[in-house]
């Protein structure tokens, strides 16, 4: 019988988490022993180990290895973590979606993630795409950089702009269902129903636990079968 690599005992000092806690209620009670395994992990693990952890047929081990990924990996990880949203453990799939937006908020060098953090805590629009556009002008392969860029577009009611951004940050990483998800209610203002359907589609093939976007598809479907 394999053993129980150290990653879990590590994982098994913080509480427990099931499905319909408030992860962040959560992560905040733990937040000393998240330290704590955050640290363990460090010292004990590179990140090409726990790749190869999330391949594990014990659930326990892909929770531990995707949340400590989500934590302190980077990302060369990307594809590994989007391939657990189809796992067909819950919490490894909620973990998994989480750890990518981690990784895309550290999609960048050092400099240009502080940048986006920057960006993104700006407290009035304006300040905030200015950021995002200096900071696309230096880095125009960082893909998350557009993605909250197009969130500035959409809420300015520029929601070409926005498509624009979102359809980027597809091309540079397939995976980004917020991307995929906000491309479609860019649509849905623009009057474009099929168009608003294609990228909802997209956005639940990527990431099938978007459980809104299942009825909101649903109420596409019906509404465009009356026309």
């Amino acid at each position: 019988m394999p053993s129980t690599p150290l990653l879990v005992e590590y994982f098994d000092r913080l509480p427990t988490l099931t499905l319909g806690d408030d992860e962040e209620q959560w992560a905040a009670g733990a937040r000393e022993t998240m330290h704590l395994f955050r640290q363990d992990v460090k010292d004990r693990y590179n990140e090409g180990t726990l790749q190869r952890l999330l391949h594990s047929t014990d659930a326990r081990t892909r929770q531990a290895a995707v949340l400590a990924i989500g934590l302190l990996g980077t990302y060369d990880s990307n594809s590994h973590i989007a391939a657990l949203l189809h796992d067909e453990d819950a919490l490894v799939q909620r973990f998994a979606s989480d750890a990518l937006w981690e990784l895309w908020f550290r999609g960048g060098s050092a400099d240009q993630n502080w940048s986006l953090q920057q960006a993104v805590r700006k407290p009035d629009p304006k300040s905030m795409r200015a950021a995002l556009d200096a900071l696309i002008a230096r880095a125009p392969q960082f893909a998350e950089a557009y993605n909250q860029r197009a969130v500035c577009f959409f809420k300015a009611g520029e929601y070409q702009r926005a498509v624009r951004d979102c359809e980027t940050v597809l091309q540079m990483n397939p995976y980004h269902f917020g991307a995929a998800a906000g491309l479609g209610q860019c649509y849905l203002k623009m009057k474009k129903p099929r168009a608003a359907l294609r990228a909802f589609r997209q956005a639940v093939e990527i990431n099938p636990t978007f459980d809104h976007l299942h009825e909101t598809i649903r109420a596409l479907e019906q509404a465009l079968e009356k026309e």
